[in-house]
């Protein structure tokens, strides 16, 4: 790869998940999402574990062109929505707190903030939003693939969403309809301040959002985009769109000079 190409590629930070190896504490990040900034975004993946100080927060959005909040198998503790709601066990807390002040800090330096599956969540909560449950209404098994179920066989458990006539989603994918991979536990209860639906699923669930009042874009998706984009044309979209969010970002230095 070429420096000029290099230098041209935005910087997306990609949060980490808290892990257990070896029964010690770890950061991890699904190589999917890695591939997926690099494969289909052309931009430079930067993994941020989410285990930092929320004092950090400014200090990494200031050297990102965009944030990205991935999904987890674990779930948002109900404390950071105003709930008294026991715990929705697995929970991890270093990333509850760290994703909130990434997403304030990022908006308020106007930088664009993508999530996918728990990061909608994460948007969401940061904004002002609720949750809800999904498993008390007895819905878990229509958004949640079991456990063990590979990857290859998880488009086994997509559904039809209906996307919003108006909005970036219709924008970018330029249809009424998708079927998408939603795997999830939690949803959107109440909606964060400034958010507009974009997509919607079965029972009503939110399957897609974006934010009408931040200076740069903040777009969320409840389903995984990341899994085979090559295979759907929606999903390569997100993608681009991403890119073309992190572009704008972009500002090379003062009379830089790129070399081959």
């Amino acid at each position: 790869m070429d420096a000029q190409r290099l230098q041209h590629r935005p910087v997306i930070g990609v949060i980490a998940c808290g892990r257990a190896v070896e029964g010690e504490p770890a950061q991890a990040v699904k190589h999917r999402y890695l591939e997926a900034v690099e494969t289909h975004a052309d931009a430079i993946p930067l993994i941020v574990p989410s285990n930092l100080d929320v004092t950090h927060a400014a200090e990494i959005v200031g050297r990102l062109d965009a944030v990205m909040l991935t999904g987890s198998n674990s779930n948002i503790a109900p404390h950071h929505y105003g709930s008294a709601l026991d715990a929705q066990a697995p929970i991890d807390d270093d990333r509850d707190d760290f994703s909130q002040a990434l997403i304030h800090a990022a908006i308020r330096a106007a930088k664009p903030v993508f999530g996918i599956c728990r990061g909608l969540q994460e948007i969401n909560v940061a904004l002002g939003g609720t949750l809800r449950d999904l498993r008390e209404a007895g819905q878990g098994h229509v958004h949640h693939a079991p456990p063990d179920v590979s990857l290859e066989d998880m488009f086994g458990f997509a559904h039809e969403i209906d996307v919003a006539p108006t909005g970036v989603l219709h924008r970018i994918v330029e249809a009424d309809r998708l079927r998408v991979n939603s795997v999830h536990f939690q949803a959107i209860d109440r909606l964060g301040e400034g958010l507009v639906v974009n997509a919607s699923g079965p029972g009503g669930i939110v399957e897609a959002v974006a934010a009408s009042h931040t200076p740069a874009p903040v777009f969320a998706v409840q389903w995984h985009p990341e899994w085979r984009p090559e295979g759907r044309a929606h999903d390569l979209a997100f993608w681009h769109y991403l890119s073309e969010a992190a572009r704008a970002r972009y500002m090379p230095a003062p009379g830089s000079e790129l070399s081959a």
